[in-house]
């Protein structure tokens, strides 16, 4: 009787082992069918030339974007004021001059400090450029003691081609000044219209019910419940974001303009712009500064280099992980993956949205993974 028992246990132990692997095995080819899905879409999405398409509308709807993302900015400060008695237009014609009162002041104290800075750098620049051309001849001059590489013909064929794309670009110049032009028309224009947008958007909904209405009355709460908590996650992440950045951009301007490099104001603003991208921003931010800073002189170099990297080990280490990992909460590969993904087929701002669009899909899967249990290992 005992080995009977024995023996059936061990069975059902087995028996376990052989469903817990089973689910492991079914979990990676559900993982591989949405590997191989995805990649099935992209070969579509390149094939018929959707993306293509989906641009153009984007283009054209850019207005409305921008509106919507306007009045979902500005609509916890409306709705505060209404619960306090005011009425939904006047609270949304109010925040409007307020916040555009305050941009336009950071703008109009901001824009004339760049400018003289970006002045002040462009007169430095054949400076700069000088200490670049000896440090290549340099280079290339220790190049020539190798046997058997023709550094000169190298050297030369080099510059050759670098004085080309800039006779390229001078001459090119007055077109690129004219339809610089026109695209800051056109994107003055976009975003006034999206302006006017947002405005009515934030009179006219008074709460995500009222979209929400369009939708079969038995979805009304799976969809209440599911937009609060994507509104959360986003909110949460664009605050983290422009706290994270603002830090940036004004630390990262002192600590340049104290080491002496030209234009820190600028360089900060780029590093503040950049440092919204994970991972990847803080090297793009940082590199023009250091390169500019060691053509300037080499202490001024390094103690940009010393001064970036400073910053951007307190930001990794100590600001990010206290702002931005009650934000989103996404692990780092995770995200690397949206960054290649999105950056492929979006460039600079499919990296930017990113982050956020990885979290909002992380939220949606949690939310039906609660209701439905679908991803449980038990």
């Amino acid at each position: 009787m005992l080995r009977k028992n024995s023996s059936k246990e061990v069975d059902i132990k087995k028996i376990n082992d052989i469903l817990g692997l089973s689910k492991k095995i079914l979990k990676i080819a559900y993982l591989l069918i949405i590997i191989a899905c995805i990649y099935a879409i992209t070969l579509v999405f390149k094939e018929w030339k959707i993306m293509n398409f989906i641009f153009t509308v984007i283009k054209i709807l850019s207005p409305l974007f921008i509106g919507l993302i306007i009045a979902w900015l500005f609509d916890p400060v409306v709705s505060f004021l209404k619960r306090k008695g005011m009425k939904r237009v006047i609270g949304a014609a109010l925040t409007y001059v307020v916040i555009m009162g305050i941009l336009a002041i950071i703008i109009g104290t901001i824009i004339p400090m760049l400018s003289s800075q970006v002045n002040e750098l462009v007169k430095t620049l054949p400076n700069i450029l000088d200490v670049m051309r000896t440090w290549i001849d340099a280079f290339f001059e220790k190049l020539s003691n190798i046997e058997g590489f023709n550094a000169i013909a190298f050297k030369e064929d080099l510059f050759d081609k670098l004085e080309n794309v800039g006779f390229g670009i001078t001459n090119a110049l007055p077109d690129m000044v004219i339809n610089g032009a026109r695209s800051i028309i056109s994107g003055i224009g976009i975003i006034i219209v999206g302006l006017i947008i947002g405005f009515f958007l934030l009179v006219s909904f008074d709460s995500a019910d009222d979209l929400i209405t369009f939708l079969p009355k038995k979805y009304h709460k799976d969809a209440r419940d599911l937009t609060n908590e994507i509104n959360t996650s986003l909110r949460t992440w664009v605050t983290g974001a422009i706290l994270d950045c603002t830090f940036i951009f004004i630390i990262t301007s002192v600590g340049l303009a104290i080491v002496g490099l030209k234009a820190p104001l600028l360089f900060g603003l780029f590093c503040g712009i950049t440092n919204i991208i994970p991972y990847a921003g803080p090297y793009i931010g940082g590199i023009p500064a250091v390169l500019v800073g060691f053509a300037q002189d080499p202490m001024t170099g390094l103690f940009t280099l010393i001064v970036i990297f400073i910053i951007q080990f307190l930001e990794g280490n100590l600001l990010q992980p206290l702002i931005m990992s009650k934000t989103t909460k996404l692990h780092p590969v995770t995200i690397i993956i949206g960054l290649l993904i999105c950056g492929y087929f979006l460039g600079i701002v499919g990296m930017i949205i990113a982050t956020p669009l990885i979290a909002a899909i992380k939220t949606i899967i949690i939310y039906f993974d609660e209701k439905y249990d679908f991803l449980n290992n038990n």
